[in-house]
Parts: C-alpha cells; sequence; structure tokens
C-alpha cells in the first residue's frame, strides 16, 4: 500500500498530509459499519480525529490532480470496455450540507433531502473504478449567498443541469489524454438529446438507454426538400413519413423478430434474453438542430441528414411487452451481441455505488463543506482503486 500511496498522493505537497491520507485510507478500508472520521479513528492505532478532520475538512491539498493520477493508474490496468456515467445520492438531514436539497433521491427511490453526484466510472465486466466526480448544485444553491460561503462553494460552482456535468467530467478526462471506448449511461441521460448531441460532438460513441415514447424514422429515410417557389424562405427538408415511437416499432416487428442473446455469465448462470436492433434516425427538430450543431463543431459542416443509430430493442420471453430500449451510435457493422454487451454494462456502476456506500463509507462523510466533500469521495475512489488493484493481481487470493 506504500507505494500506491506515494504514487496516488504525490501532488499533495506535505508529507504530513500524505501521512493523514495513507492513515484515512486504512480507515476506510478496515472492518466496522460507520466509516465517520471519528469512528475510524477510534479503530486505527495511529488515528487523531482532529488531525483527520483537518485534514479532510480545512486543508487545501487539491483533489483533482490525485484523481487524475488515479485515473492514469486504473485504465490502462482496467482496459475498460466502456466508460460508464450516472448519477447517485445521499440522503442528508438539514439544510446546511453543501449542495443539499429536497430532490429526487435514487437511494431512497422518491423526493427527499439529499445531495446528487454525477460520476463517471470505467467498466468491464470483471472490474471497474470511478475516475471522475462533479457534485450538483441545485438551483435554490445558485444565488444563496450565505449558504455558498459557509460551505466554500466556488464563485465558478454554479447549477448545471446533470448530463452537462457528465460531459464537463469527461472534458476533464480528455485533458488528462484519456478517452473512452464507448459512454454507456441509463435513459436520465439517454433521453437527452443534446446530451447525445455532445458526445457527437466529441466524437464519442455511445449506448444509452431512452423510454419507449422517443420516435425515430427508419434508418433508410431520408428527408426530401420541396422546391422552392421564389418567394419567401427557402423550405426545409423533411422526411414524408410521420416518425414512430420505439415501443410502436418493436410492436410493429412482433415477438418473433427478437432473438435470444447472452451477454455475461451471472451469479446465477447465463444473462440471457431476446433482442431485436434495428438502424433508425432520431427524430424531431431539436434533435436535427442539435445533430447539425455537433457535426458543425465535428467536421465544420453538415450534409443535411441525420445519421443513422442502431436501436436496440429488448422483450423478455415472459413479458408481454417490449421492457427496454437503447440508442447508440456504434458503427453500423457492431453485432447485436456486442451492442447487448455494452448496454447492459451498466451494473458495473451500480456495483461501484453499493461498494463504495457499504464498505468504503462513501455516504458516511459528515461534514458540510465543499472542500471536504471533494477530499472525502477522492479520498474514497483510491481506496477502491487500491482494492480493485488488489483484487487484479494475478496472485490474488479473490479474483476480479
Amino acid at each position: 500500500m506504500a507505494e500506491f500511496v506515494a504514487d496516488v498522493f504525490t501532488s499533495v505537497p506535505r508529507r504530513d498530509q500524505r501521512t493523514k491520507g495513507d492513515c484515512y485510507l486504512r480507515g476506510l478500508m478496515l472492518d466496522g459499519r460507520r466509516k465517520s472520521i471519528s469512528a475510524m479513528a477510534g479503530r486505527l492505532p495511529d488515528g487523531d480525529e482532529q488531525n483527520l478532520q483537518q485534514f479532510v475538512n480545512q486543508s487545501p491539498w487539491d483533489p483533482v490532480p490525485v484523481r487524475r493520477r488515479i485515473a492514469e493508474r486504473m485504465v490502462p490496468l482496467i482496459g475498460p470496455d466502456a466508460w460508464v456515467v450516472d448519477d447517485v445520492s445521499f440522503p442528508k438531514d438539514g439544510r446546511m450540507s453543501v449542495a443539499v436539497a429536497h430532490q429526487y433521491c435514487g437511494a431512497l427511490g422518491k423526493q427527499a433531502n439529499c445531495q446528487v453526484a454525477v460520476s463517471v466510472h470505467a467498466v468491464t465486466d470483471a472490474a471497474s473504478c470511478p475516475l471522475e466526480w462533479r457534485l450538483f448544485v441545485p438551483e435554490e444553491w445558485a444565488d444563496d449567498t450565505g449558504r455558498r460561503m459557509k460551505t466554500g462553494i466556488p464563485a465558478g460552482a454554479g447549477h448545471r443541469e446533470k448530463w452537462r456535468l457528465a460531459l464537463d467530467a469527461m472534458d476533464e478526462l480528455a485533458g488528462w489524454g484519456l478517452a473512452p471506448p464507448v459512454v454507456v449511461a441509463d435513459a436520465g441521460y439517454g433521453q437527452n438529446a443534446e446530451f447525445r448531441a455532445g458526445l457527437d460532438a466529441r466524437a464519442l460513441d455511445y449506448a444509452v438507454a431512452v423510454r419507449s415514447d422517443v420516435t425515430v424514422h427508419p434508418g433508410r429515410a431520408e428527408p426530401v426538400t420541396p422546391p422552392w417557389s421564389g418567394n419567401g424562405r427557402r423550405p426545409r427538408s423533411r422526411y414524408r413519413q410521420t416518425p414512430q415511437a420505439v415501443a410502436a416499432l418493436a410492436a410493429e416487428a412482433g415477438r418473433e423478430a427478437f432473438t435470444e442473446v447472452t451477454w455475461r455469465e451471472g451469479s446465477r448462470g447465463p444473462m440471457a434474453s431476446r433482442f431485436l436492433a434495428l438502424r433508425v434516425r432520431p427524430a424531431g427538430v431539436r434533435a436535427r438542430r442539435l445533430v447539425q450543431q455537433a457535426a458543425v463543431a465535428r467536421e465544420g459542416h453538415w450534409d443535411g441528414v441525420l445519421p443513422a443509430v442502431w436501436l436496440l430493442m429488448e422483450w423478455p420471453q415472459d413479458a408481454e411487452a417490449p421492457t427496454d430500449y437503447w440508442l447508440s451510435s456504434l458503427p453500423e457493422h457492431t453485432p447485436t451481441a456486442e451492442l447487448v454487451r455494452l448496454a447492459k454494462i451498466r451494473w458495473r456502476i451500480e456495483h461501484d455505488y453499493r461498494e463504495m456506500k457499504h464498505g468504503l463509507g462513501l455516504d458516511h462523510f459528515e461534514g458540510r463543506s465543499w472542500a471536504g466533500w471533494h477530499h472525502h469521495v477522492t479520498l474514497v475512489t483510491a481506496a477502491h482503486a487500491f482494492l480493485t488493484q488488489h483484487r487484479l493481481h494475478p496472485k490474488a487470493r479473490t479474483p476480479a
């Protein structure tokens, strides 16, 4: 562990701070139900509650270079098949914890008082690791000068939608020389045409979930521009057919068009279901405008045709109707089995959240400050990375 700590904390300037970082990591990884600073200090032979409190909540060390070093170390080790984007919530009491608000809390499955953070993880079916974090700042905090000052929110950290935070995180990772093989996300992100366009503008492939009411045109459809009479505005190109909801496309294809695909081995045997993949073009004026902007940003021009993407649909054998839908910008020659494998790989981020919460105290932080929250999640990320590295070692007692 000494080599790991020396490497990932090399940007932390003072030796005593690095020593406290080592102590905090050991506290997170030790057995014990509660991973608050007080509880960890009581379990550690060199635990000093006051020193750890100062290190996490007041010390000015920058967590970003630490996360960068963790990412640079772990991405080659894991060899990710995808980067997964998601958000995680932390239920809280009171209104003074940084960025807390009454909002949807995934941990409780309802509206509740909580913090929400967006994270990006490098994943395979065998291993995964968080790469970046963004704390979501609700609108009510944007102009709340009193709470912002008390919690130390930087002036430039205002309200940004979660999908924008995810793109911000990927931009920072790109600045570190890291790029995803493909981006995977649930419908909270995939449903948003602006998020997909943001990935297109960055030339990043994706496989993202969408709802059943997303509308598309057939992949072979192309817009037609009516002749211009010479008067008024030039007519816009339009599709001849009305777009269809993806649920309607699935029903039209029928159950018999879906074939069984196995995507991985689960704890109870092979994971399999029935799928159908079709080429489609996302519909809607907004989607068209965003694709145009993305094409211009990426290539400097746009040929006026929405690019075809994959629509992947799942209809389990025992279900009365299709249950899940995804859009993917992966190449046309991508096999359906590979589309399924990547669409389903999002389970790893839930595995990470569960391990970090239940085993490493991700949601046990009791501080209220912006700096403290970011220090804590960075230290939890380091602990998770160390354990992942240990499990991936060829001589590890427990395989990854």
